[in-house]
C-alpha cells in the first residue's frame, strides 16, 4: 500500500492546506475518500467488493480552489489519477469525444504509473550495466568470433526459409554493403581488464563526465506505424508488429557526453529487464481499484431550460453516457476490459447558472456526497498571497531576483492588493485568486519592463505604490478593461 493511502485524513489535509488556503469542507471530503480506499483495501476481498466508492459533487464559484484540489491531489498521489473537463465529450453518434475515453485516459495514466515504479526497482542493476557499456566503449576489447550477424530473425524471411541469406529483395549482381567491423584492441585481455578498471574508477569520480563517446542507440518507433486504427471510436486498433511477433529494434550510433550516455543507457537497461504483461496486469487492476477521475465543468452539462440553446448534444445525452460508468460499468480498452465499479467520481463545477437539482436525477443519486466551497474572502487573499508555499509574491519576488531585483511588499502594500481584489471580485465578475494574478502583472509590469536599465538593487512596494499604479479605478464599477 502507497504512503498517501497509509496517510490519516489529518495529513492529507495538511498537505493541501501547504498549498490550498481554506475551503477546509473540501479538502476533508476528498481526504475521507481516500482514507476509505485505505480501509477498504483491509477488508477481505468479498466484502472489498461489495462496498464501492461514495462520488463527491463540489461545488463554488470559479477561483475557489476546486481545480487546484485535483491539481494537488494528483501531484500527491500514487494512484492512477486524471482530470478531464465534462465539456469536451459529446453524445454517442456525434462527433467529438465520447465518455468512454475518460477511462482510457485513466488506464494510460496507471500504465505510467506503475511503469515507473518497476523501471525503480531496476535503477540500480541498470546503473551497473549502464557503466559497463561505456567502459567497454572506452576501452574497447579484442575482436569476438565471428557469429551469426543478426540473431533476430525477420518474419518474411522465416516464412520463405532465407534466414541468414543477403536479404529477401536482393538485387542479382549487386554487392550488398557490409557493416564495418569493430575496432580492435591491440592490448593483451590482462592489461585490457587492468585499462577498464581505472576507467571505471575515474568513471566513479566523476573526472570523465564532459568527454565524448558513441553508443549506440534503440530509435524511437514512428508511432504513426505502430497501430492500425479500427475506426471504431473506441481507442482500439490492431498492433502491427503483434502479428509477426516483436520486430527486432533499429539502433543507430549516438555522440554524446558521458553523463548523459549514462542516463540514455540506464533508462535502455531498464527497459529491457521490465516485463511488459506484468506491468499492464497491474496497472488495469491499479485502476479499477485505485483510480480516481475528476471532472471538471459538470455543471456545463446540467440542462436548465431557462438556457437551453440548439441541439443540446453536450447536455442530457452527455449525462447519461456518463450515468452507466459512474454506476459500475466494463469499458473495453488497449490494454483489456476495464471495470469501473470501484473508480472514485469527483465532479466539480460553479453552477453559477444551472444548479445540481438540473442533472438527471439518476446522476444526481451517484454523487451522494455535496461539498459547497465558500467564496474567498479578503482574508483568504491575504494568506494566498503569503502563506502556501508556491504562494504568489515568492514567485514574483524570486522571477525577478534572477535579474538581480530585489523586491519587497510591505504588510501594508499585501493588505492593498487583497482588499482591491476582494473589491473588484464584488464589483464586476468574481473570478476568485485568479484576480490576484491579473493584479500582480500590472502591479509589477513597469518594475519587469524596466529592469535591463535600473541602477537600483532593492525596490520596496508599499499601499501608496500599489494605490498610485491602480489610482481611483479600484473604485469604479467598470475596470474590465483596466484588469481584464
Amino acid at each position: 500500500m502507497n504512503g498517501l493511502f497509509s496517510m490519516t485524513p489529518k495529513e492529507i489535509v495538511g498537505e493541501l492546506d501547504k498549498y490550498i488556503i481554506g475551503q477546509d469542507r473540501a479538502k476533508k471530503s476528498v481526504a475521507l475518500a481516500l482514507r476509505n480506499r485505505y480501509r477498504r483495501s483491509l477488508l477481505d476481498e468479498a466484502m472489498r467488493e461489495e462496498i464501492t466508492p461514495k462520488n463527491i459533487l463540489m461545488m463554488g464559484p470559479t477561483g475557489c480552489g476546486k481545480t487546484e484540489i485535483a491539481r494537488r491531489l494528483a501531484k500527491l498521489m500514487d494512484a492512477p489519477f486524471v482530470k478531464v473537463e465534462a465539456t469536451k465529450f459529446t453524445e454517442v453518434g456525434y462527433v467529438g469525444r465520447d465518455v468512454d475515453s475518460m477511462v482510457r485516459d485513466l488506464v494510460e495514466a496507471s500504465i505510467r504509473i506503475t511503469k515507473q515504479k518497476k523501471l525503480k526497482e531496476k535503477y540500480a542493476i541498470a546503473d551497473e550495466l549502464a557503466e559497463e557499456k561505456i567502459v567497454e566503449a572506452l576501452v574497447p576489447g579484442k575482436k569476438k568470433p565471428a557469429q551469426q550477424q543478426n540473431n533476430s530473425q525477420n518474419p518474411f524471411e522465416m516464412l520463405l526459409g532465407l534466414q541468414g541469406k543477403s536479404g529477401m529483395f536482393a538485387i542479382p549482381g549487386q554487392q550488398q554493403p557490409q557493416q564495418p567491423a569493430p575496432e580492435e584492441s591491440k592490448l593483451s585481455d590482462s592489461e585490457i581488464d587492468l585499462a577498464r578498471e581505472q576507467v571505471r574508477q575515474q568513471l566513479r569520480s566523476g573526472l570523465l563526465e564532459e568527454q565524448l563517446i558513441d553508443i549506440q542507440v534503440e530509435e524511437a518507433p514512428n508511432g504513426g506505424m505502430n497501430t492500425l486504427d479500427l475506426g471504431n471510436g473506441e481507442g482500439m486498433g490492431i498492433a502491427i508488429g503483434s502479428i509477426f511477433g516483436d520486430m527486432p529494434k533499429k539502433k543507430k550510433n549516438k555522440k554524446v557526453r558521458i553523463k548523459d550516455a549514462r542516463k540514455i543507457l540506464r533508462e535502455q537497461e531498464a527497459q529491457n529487464m521490465i516485463d511488459m504483461d506484468q506491468v499492464t496486469a497491474e496497472a488495469l487492476e491499479n485502476a479499477e481499484q485505485n483510480g480516481i477521475i475528476f471532472i471538471d465543468e459538470f455543471d456545463k452539462i446540467a440542462s436548465n431550460s431557462e438556457y437551453k440553446m440548439g441541439a443540446d448534444v453536450s447536455r442530457e445525452g452527455v449525462q447519461r453516457d456518463i450515468l452507466p460508468i459512474v454506476e459500475g460499468s466494463v469499458i473495453n480498452t488497449k490494454y483489456g476490459p476495464v471495470k469501473t465499479d470501484h473508480v472514485l467520481f469527483i465532479g466539480a463545477g460553479a453552477f453559477h447558472i444551472s444548479k445540481p437539482t438540473d442533472l438527471i436525477p439518476e446522476l444526481q443519486g451517484r454523487f451522494p456526497i455535496r461539498v459547497e466551497l465558500e467564496n474567498l474572502t479578503q482574508e483568504d487573499f491575504v494568506r494566498i498571497l503569503t502563506v502556501p508555499k508556491n504562494a504568489l509574491l515568492k514567485q514574483h519576488k524570486m522571477l525577478l531576483e534572477t535579474e538581480g531585483i530585489k523586491v519587497t511588499f510591505t504588510d501594508d502594500a499585501v493588505e492593498e492588493i487583497a482588499t482591491m481584489a476582494f473589491l473588484m471580485n464584488e464589483q464586476t465578475e468574481n473570478i476568485g485568486a485568479r484576480r490576484l494574478h491579473t493584479i500582480m502583472e500590472k502591479l509589477l509590469e513597469d518594475i519587469s519592463f524596466d529592469i535591463p536599465e535600473m541602477e537600483e538593487e532593492e525596490v520596496v512596494i508599499d499601499a501608496e505604490y500599489v494605490k498610485g499604479r491602480f489610482g481611483e479605478q479600484i473604485h469604479a464599477y467598470d475596470i474590465d478593461k483596466f484588469i481584464l
